[in-house]
Parts: C-alpha cells; sequence; structure tokens
C-alpha cells in the first residue's frame, strides 16, 4: 500500500513530531497526540499483536507510543546466527526477561537468496516466524534488512550472486537498484504484516542502509537514500524510519535528501564502539554539540544510538584480545563498562539505546566475513552457548529501570555538581522534579566523595573505572524518595501494595531516606536492615548481598498502600522479575529465568529455569494462594511482605553426563589432483570479461569463482596442458578473504601449499582481501612430454564487506592468473565449486570439496568401509581427510543443556577442519592460528536425545605432522526448565 504524502505530518506548533497511522482519525490524520508537551507518565505496556491501531511519534527526548514517553531499551540478535527457530524464542525470553523492551535484527540478504530472483523464508530464515515470536515474547523489533548490513558477514551481507553482475553498490546505479528494489519487495511483504502502527506485530522501527558515508551529501547518495526511503513507503512500512551513521559524522539528518514531501517520519541514529581505555564520550546534552557531536546533530529527534558496544569482534588469530578470545572482551568490557558507557548515554539524553551484541552467536557455514572466525559470541551479556553473563547486572537493572520509572523518558540538564575524584552528571525531571545524577569514576582507584544534591550532601564511593546512578525525588508508587545511595532497579504495584528495588556492588551499605510527613509503621523483615525514624524523614539502611534479598515493609503514615523496600547487590537483583499480566503486575524472586507467567484465579503459573537451589518468592494480585512452577504445584506460605513464598528449595539442576567420542572413521578424497580424475561436467573458465573490481591479467582467461556461480566455500581449478619438457616453476597468483590458502598438485605429485598471513593487531587485522603468488618449483620426474594436469583447490574465505562503497565484495576469490618459468604451455582450465545450494541449509552451508559435493558429511551416509582410527592422529599429507563418528544423548526432556566441540592439538600443526553436525556446517578450526578451540553445537542441530553424526573435513598442509588431536564435547551450560525443540 501507496502511503499518501500527509501521512506524516510535523505538528505545526509543536516540539512532538507524530507519525499518524490511525485511531480514530484513520490513516493520515494529524496525531492525537500532539500536545506542546507530552508529560512524563506510565509508560507504554508491552507490545503485542493486539489487533489495535497503534501511533508512534517522538519529539526531543524520547518516542511517543499512543500517547506516552517509551525508552527503547534493545539487545542486538541475529536470527541467521542462530540456526535453530526453537531457540529464538529462548534468548528473546532472557531478553525480556533482563529488562530488554527490544530486540533489534539485521536481514542479511546473502542469508536468503542463493540465485538472482531465488528468495527464501522457510525454515532457518523464517523471517515471518521470528517477527511473531518476536511479538509474542513482548518485545518491540528494530528491522534492519539493509541492502547492506556490514554485520561482519560475508559481503556485508550482499549476496554473492551479485557479485557478479553490473552495477554499483550503494549507489543510485539503476541495475543495483533493480535488485535492491526485489530484495526489499521481498522483505517488507513479511514486514507489514507484523507493524506494530497496525495491530499485526511489534515492528516499531525500520532501518534503510547501514553506515552509509560513502557519498554522504553527494548528488549520488541523496538520490541513493531517496530511492531506499520512498521504496519502503511505497511497500506500505509506516513506522519512523532511520539510517545508522557510521560516527558522529551528522550523516543522513532529517531533511538532508528527498523524502517525498513526508515530514516527521525520519529520526536520526549514530552507533559508537568506545574502547574501555576510553573517557565514556558525551554524545549528546553534556558533548560539544553541533553536526558531528551525536544526537546534536538532529535536535529535534530523540537521542538514538542503533548500535552501541556490547562487546567487540575477534580476527582469526586473535589479535584484538591477545589469543584469548571472547573471554577476554568480556572481561575489557564487563558490568562496569556497561554502567559507565551507558550511564553516560543515558545522562546525555539519549533514549533510544540498542547494545550491540546482546546475544552474538556463530557465523556458521560460509556466513562470517573474512575479518572474524567462526565464533561471534563477540563478549556479549548472553554468550555464543545461551548462558547468561554477569554482564547481564547493568542491563536488567537499567532496563527495568527505565520501563518501570518514567521519570528517567524526558530529564533536562540540571545545575553542574562536583565532587572530588569523579566526573557528575546532573539532570532533573521537569514534570515530576526528580533528579538524577550519575558520578562517574574513570581512574583506577576506587574514590570517595561527598555529592552535593538537592537533598543534601551524599557520601558515597565509586569504584575505579565504574560509575554510579543516584536519584533524589523520585515517586515510589505512594510515597516519595529523599535520596538513596543505592540505584534504583524498579518501582511497581503488585496487589494493593508498592514495592520498590534497590541494588549495588555487593558489600556496598545502601542508605535509603524516605519523606514521610505522617509516622509510617515500618517493620524489618530481614535482620539485616536497619532503620530509625528522624523528624519527617524515614532512614533506612542495610547491606548488600550478605543474605541474599533484604526486605523493609513501610505501612500507615500519609497513605494506606504499604511499600515494600527491596535491596539487593548485583547477583541477587537479576533473579528479581517484574511480569505484566491482565490480572496486575507479578514480581518474582528466586530462578534464574522467569519465561512466562500468567494469574489463574488464585494460582500463578511460572515458567523458568533454574540453575542452582532456590526458594521461589512471588508478589502479586491480593488472593492468590498457590504457585505452580514448570507445571507443578508447589508448597507455600504467605509472608509478612505480602508475597507468597515456597515452604522449600527447588533442587539444583543435576549433571549432564556427555560421551566421549570414539568409533571414528576416515578416508581421504582429493580424487580431483589426479590425472585421470574425470572433470568433464566441470565448468569451462574461458571468460574474458568480468564485473569485478580485480583486473583480468593480460592473455589470461578470467578465473575468478564469483564469475562462474561459485560463492561460497572451497573452488577446485584443474588446467590441462601438453609437454611440461621445461618447466622448472609454476607461479599461482590467487586471492582470498582473511587465511585464505592454496593447495597445488601436478599429474597428482604435490607442489605445495601456501598461505596467506595471520593478520596483526596494527596493520592487516581489518584487510578483508589478500592477494599473493604462490611459486612452487617442479621437480625433474614431472618434466615431460604429453598430457599433463595442474590442479589447485582454493580455500577462498569469503568477500570482504563494502564499507566505504568501493564494491570491495566484488574483489576476486580463487586463482586470478597462472605463469610458468622454462615453458609456456597452453593451459585449459575448468573450475568447480559447490554443488547445489543445500534446500534446507541454504547456499552458504557447502563448499566445493569432493566429500561435500558427495554428501560425506550427510547422515545416513554409508561409511561402513572407511578406515577404522583412532584419535590423536599424526600424519603428513597434503589434501584432505574425512573423519566421521556417531554419538547419542540423553538429556532429560527438562534440562536445557549446551554443548560444545573442542578440538585441541600441537598448536605447530598446521591444518585446518570443516565441523559438520548432523550435515550441518558448524564452522571452521584452524589448529595453529586459534583462537578459537570449542565451537558451540546449538540445540536442535544437535539432537540433544537422539543419536547425532559427526564429520571433520581436515585439510593437512604437508608442512608439519597433522591431527586432529582431542576432539571431545564440552558442557557449556545448563539449567533445569528450558523450552521444547524442534530439530531442523
Amino acid at each position: 500500500m501507496a502511503l499518501s504524502r500527509r501521512t506524516f505530518t510535523t505538528l505545526a506548533g509543536s516540539t512532538a513530531l507524530g507519525l499518524a497511522l490511525g485511531g480514530s482519525g484513520g490513516p493520515g490524520a494529524p496525531s492525537a497526540y500532539a500536545a506542546r508537551s507530552v508529560p512524563t507518565g506510565p509508560a507504554p505496556a508491552p507490545p503485542s499483536a493486539d489487533g489495535c491501531r497503534h501511533t508512534i511519534g517522538y519529539d526531543q527526548y524520547s518516542l511517543l507510543v499512543d500517547g506516552r514517553r517509551l525508552v527503547v531499551w534493545s539487545g542486538e540478535l541475529h536470527p541467521f546466527r542462530l540456526p535453530s527457530p526453537s531457540l529464538w524464542r529462548d534468548v528473546l525470553q532472557k531478553m525480556r526477561a533482563h529488562g530488554y523492551n527490544a530486540v533489534s535484527i539485521y536481514v542479511a540478504w546473502n542469508y536468503h537468496s542463493p540465485a538472482p530472483g531465488a528468495y527464501d523464508f522457510t525454515g532457518v530464515r523464517d523471517l515471518d516466524l521470528f517477527l511473531r515470536t518476536a511479538a509474542e515474547t513482548g518485545l518491540y523489533v528494530i528491522l534492519r534488512p539493509g541492502p547492506y548490513i556490514n554485520a561482519e558477514v560475508d559481503g556485508g551481507g550482499f549476496p554473492g550472486w551479485l557479485t557478479a553482475t553490473r552495477g554499483t553498490a550503494r549507489t543510485d546505479d539503476p541495475t543495483y537498484l533493480g535488485h535492491v528494489d526485489e530484495w526489499l519487495t521481498q522483505v517488507n511483504r513479511i514486514a507489514r504484516r507484523h507493524l506494530f502502527t497496525q495491530g499485526t506485530g511489534t515492528i516499531l522501527l525500520y532501518q534503510i542502509e547501514n553506515e552509509y558515508d560513502a557519498h554522504a551529501g553527494d548528488a549520488v547518495g541523496r538520490s541513493y537514500m531517496s530511492h531506499l526511503y520512498k521504496k519502503v513507503r511505497a511497500d506500505g512500512i509506516d513506522v519512523p524510519l532511520f539510517h545508522n551513521d557510521k560516527g558522529r559524522n551528522g550523516y543522513w539528518v532529517p531533511g538532508s535528501f528527498d523524502t517525498g514531501g513526508e515530514k516527521g517520519g525520519w529520526l536520526y541514529g549514530f552507533d559508537g564502539y568506545p574502547s574501555p581505555d576510553r573517557t565514556p564520550p558525551d554524545w549528546g546534552h553534556y558533548g560539544p554539540g553541533g553536526a558531528k557531536g551525536g544526537a546534536s546533530a538532529s535536535p529535534s529527534t530523540p537521542g538514538f544510538v542503533p548500535e552501541f558496544g556490547g562487546g567487540w569482534f575477534d580476527p582469526w588469530g586473535g589479535a584484538f584480545f591477545d589469543g584469548k578470545g571472547y573471554a577476554e572482551s568480556r572481561r575489557t568490557r564487563d558490568a562496569a563498562y556497561e554502567r559507565r558507557f551507558y550511564l553516560t548515554n543515558l545522562a546525555n539524553g539519549l533514549t533510544l539505546h540498542n547494545v550491540y551484541m546482546t546475544f552474538g552467536g556463530t557465523s556458521w557455514g560460509w556466513l562470517p566475513a573474512p575479518v572474524v572466525y567462526t565464533s561471534y559470541d563477540y563478549g556479549a551479556a548472553i554468550d555464543e552457548g545461551r548462558n547468561v553473563t554477569d554482564k547481564i547486572a547493568p542491563m536488567h537493572q537499567l532496563g527495568h529501570l527505565l520501563q518501570r520509572v518514567p521519570d528517567f523518558a524526558k530529564l533536562d540538564r540540571a545545575a553542574d555538581v562536583h565532587a572530588e575524584g569523579l566526573k557528575v552528571y546532573h539532570l532533573t525531571n521537569p514534570d515530576t522534579g526528580a533528579h538524577v545524577y550519575v558520578a562517574r569514576n574513570d581512574g583506577t582507584d576506587a574514590v570517595t566523595s561527598d555529592l552535593p544534591t538537592d537533598a543534601g550532601r551524599l557520601r558515597i564511593t565509586v569504584p575505579g573505572k565504574d560509575a554510579r546512578l543516584l536519584t533524589t525525588g523520585l515517586r515510589l508508587g505512594k510515597r516519595t524518595l529523599k535520596y538513596s545511595t543505592a540505584e534504583p532497579v524498579l518501582a511497581v504495584t503488585a496487589g494493593r501494595q508498592d514495592i520498590a528495588l534497590f541494588s549495588g556492588r555487593r558489600g556496598d551499605m545502601a542508605e535509603l531516606v524516605l519523606n514521610c510527613p505522617v509516622e509510617p509503621s515500618v517493620m524489618r523483615l530481614d535482620p539485616e536492615a536497619a532503620w530509625v525514624l528522624n523528624g519527617d524523614e524515614l532512614h533506612v539502611s542495610s547491606p548488600l548481598g550478605e543474605d541474599g534479598l533484604t526486605r523493609v515493609l513501610v505501612q500507615k503514615g500519609e497513605t494506606e498502600t504499604p511499600l515494600v523496600l527491596l535491596f539487593a547487590d548485583d547477583a541477587t537483583a537479576v533473579r528479581l522479575f517484574p511480569y505484566d499480566t491482565p490480572s496486575g503486575t507479578l514480581l518474582v524472586y528466586g530462578p534464574a529465568l522467569l519465561r512466562h507467567a500468567e494469574v489463574r484465579g488464585s494460582e500463578v503459573h511460572l515458567t523458568g529455569d533454574v540453575t542452582e537451589t532456590t526458594s521461589m518468592e512471588v508478589w502479586g494480585p491480593r488472593g492468590i494462594d498457590t504457585l505452580v512452577w514448570n507445571g507443578r504445584t508447589l508448597p507455600t506460605r504467605t509472608t509478612l511482605s505480602g508475597s507468597l513464598m515456597t515452604a522449600g528449595l527447588l533442587p539444583a539442576v543435576p549433571e549432564v553426563r556427555l560421551p566421549e567420542l570414539g568409533g571414528w572413521r576416515m578416508r581421504r578424497e582429493n580424487p580431483e589432483a589426479g590425472p585421470g580424475f574425470d572433470d568433464s561436467d566441470w565448468t569451462v573458465a574461458d571468460k574474458r570479461t568480468t564485473f569485478s573490481t580485480t583486473p583480468v591479467p593480460d592473455g589470461q582467461p578470467v578465473l575468478f569463482a564469483d564469475d562462474y556461480g561459485f560463492h561460497y566455500g572451497d573452488v577446485w581449478y584443474r588446467g590441462s596442458f601438453t609437454d611440461s619438457t621445461g618447466l622448472e616453476e609454476v607461479s599461482l597468483a590467487y586471492s582470498t578473504g582473511t587465511q585464505g590458502l592454496l593447495m597445488a598438485w601436478l599429474d597428482g605429485e604435490p607442489l605445495g601449499t601456501h598461505r596467506m598471513p595471520v593478520p596483526d593487531k596494527d596493520t592487516t587485522v581489518r584487510q578483508g582481501s589478500w592477494a599473493a603468488t604462490a611459486a612452487f618449483p617442479v621437480r625433474d620426474s614431472l618434466r615431460s612430454p604429453g598430457r599433463h594436469v595442474l590442479s589447485v583447490l582454493v580455500r577462498r574465505m569469503q568477500r570482504d564487506q563494502d564499507g566505504k562503497g568501493l564494491d570491495t565484495q566484488k574483489v576476486a576469490r580463487g586463482l586470478t592468473a597462472a605463469a610458468f618459468k622454462g615453458a609456456s604451455p597452453q593451459v585449459s582450465w575448468r573450475i568447480q565449486g559447490a554443488a547445489a545450494a543445500d534446500p534446507v541449509r541454504g547456499p552458504m552451508n557447502n563448499g566445493g570439496l569432493y566429500g561435500e559435493r558427495e554428501g560425506w558429511h550427510l547422515p545416513g551416509l554409508k561409511d561402513h568401509d572407511w578406515e577404522q582410527v583412532t584419535f590423536p592422529r599424526s600424519a603428513r599429507y597434503q589434501g584432505v581427510t574425512w573423519y566421521r563418528t556417531t554419538f547419542r544423548l540423553s538429556v532429560p526432556a527438562d534440562l536445557d543443556a549446551s554443548i560444545g566441540l573442542t578440538l585441541q592439538d600441537d598448536p605447530y600443526r598446521a591444518y585446518r577442519a570443516q565441523i559438520f553436525l548432523n550435515g550441518w556446517n558448524m564452522g571452521q578450526y584452524i589448529n595453529n592460528v586459534g583462537p578459537q578451540h570449542t565451537f558451540v553445537l546449538p540445540n536442535g542441530v544437535l539432537r540433544t536425545r537422539g543419536t547425532n553424526t559427526l564429520a571433520l573435513a581436515v585439510l593437512s598442509e604437508f608442512t608439519t605432522l597433522s591431527g586432529p588431536g582431542s576432539v571431545r564435547l564440552t558442557l557449556l551450560g545448563r539449567a533445569t526448565g528450558g523450552l521444547p525443540v524442534t530439530p531442523v
């Protein structure tokens, strides 16, 4: 449906820009919420596909959803990096439970399009299913379908076939735009069924392009962006659109390109990945301002970071983290990093915040760009094995705070405040009068200082490289907080009482003061707390983390509504989960995860996960008397705080025993190296022109793999010629991604192996395309008249991204030229890569190895005639060897076990292995490069209750002995609970 130019209107005389998306006026009508100043109030209810029309507007403070202020606290997750749709719900539920109200996703063009005109949104590529699952989980969706996404994926998300087409990508080239329009038509056909505005889904925002600075401000760029904008609108997408500026450049702010006359439908966003050694930057209220100051580039739209660093990627060899891998990324960008940097963003008025990544996942198959290896764990808050890490604490606390305490959606900069040794930000809500203070310590040692506040001077301690959030004048239901040295996490009403949670670091002493104009009744429900009335103030103190949760009940006084004060350290706070139901809000304490909650009469039904022995406590509507956990009724008692608490403890998760891997069978392949191999059905490589950005050498045919339709994985060449008499040397020029490799044989005899160097941290770590020439001497025994065959295997390692808009994804992959010393043979070339795309696993699963083309990676292969072997292995051999085995798992149905495969060997040995589980290419191990040794095997691909087939395709380089050495299953995490998983 094409939208009229009136659909998005500037609201005259108002600072609020509203998108008229339904409501009483119908489509195109001015927003019913176009008030000059939208007051502070409750956030919108969690989103769902509720069948009702919704409006989305904004002013300089925040988004406005149905007239209510919404702070977006989003996390990035890529469905294509988790090839098991059942697990999408698992990660989404973990995100929702831990404070996120939105999920941001890329849609990768290459993942869905194996060939021109072919698009696949089924199975693991079912975008419709993901969007339904997000809506059912209660999360908004920020949709980012490119056409270019970057994302450390092959070609930045461009499909392989696009590299062999005319037209310059990321410009207004009509050929390129024709392909783009076809892609967006496919995506938008699905997306428009899930728009929050229409009540059919929860898509809140939609991104066009990504980090597009190649033609910023010139005619080509403006034409391109205008085309994308109008195309998306014409396809019926009626939510706000945006672009993610690569850094703070002020590119593509409202009014910078033609939107067809529409006003108010475009947001400016920018990204940032500051290093932990950096001082957190001010990209908003406290910054230098101007076009390159961050949010100040677009003062009439809310501060928006579509990507803010939740970790960082790691290259082959592990140069970014000194070979320690993503554990080091997580350590250096830990919970303290998050508090220090994210609280700075909050203080700068950034109310649309997306953490990249929140779950990184796996760049399985041939998905990864050259700059990364298989794991895309990213050091994220939820690790690659779906385990919630210690980094979740700030996300949980800030996320629930921003959803449950409306004051934070509308903050102005207030008078400067100074505290010795600390950087202090001071903000206030103009409607409620609440004050917010962010005290940041940029030094390495803890700082204790007096913080001047409107409620008096507070003595606080901030650990080194950390920050604290303090508030004064905050409403806690019917009562008012004077101040607290602990950080507010949430304030909810459950039943007929208010509940407020405050948290801090373990060992901190929380001091809280309530304004009490009428003397209340106070009850200490846990011995750790202490309280005293001092005039019209109630002073409460409690150490954090000594014995879990500390409770204090405040009754009577100026209101008949009781207030339960809860104090927790970080580890305790992340086990408190608010959940809204039609019967009222629940607050659940105890489990590792709350997945779902509902009230059925007097019964509370909860589902979730337990990882250690725990009790469970629930605050909720009056009259609840029964607690049902994962379908089992638990004995309970009613507490003085009005909660329902289990009478006993839920048991810890049982042990999971994994089998040893044995029964290996081996078979060598690469018959393509032999002179007698029949290559008559291979493609003749005789083209003379190309659309690649790599020039074709004079007098040579085009040998680039993409030009012959081989876009993923290994590629074989066979060059036939007559008479090798006098041939002294063969020189093979080739081009690959990082850690590419070439092997060559003449008449079946190995000439040698050449590989690209390991990238270094300072100069080549971001290099995506590598070119080299391998020169191999020819032995006397291989020089003779007659027919000869030069066989070459190239591991191409995928295409570079196109961040600068230079068509770098079109740089050649595979052989580029062949030269001969001592002879000048006329060579006829044939080429062979992957067979047809796997209909289930997609085009990026398989390469061109003989075993892949013959199905040696698939379950059910008759391998009884393969040689029986044991590990470790030590062999010297150039070429490909396959190893296969099966193993059976019997994980109980109510237990979620995350399992990986670990490979280890003498680091000197030069070989690599493709790992296939039940036919799925789960990644590449390079023994003497690393740093990755453990590969996650996602449930669904992995049969946790059944038989699995494991295959390793090992490329040995002949320069050293090669393995495999140790190959074993590794338990990465376990929990009682989980979700049913459907095999893929």
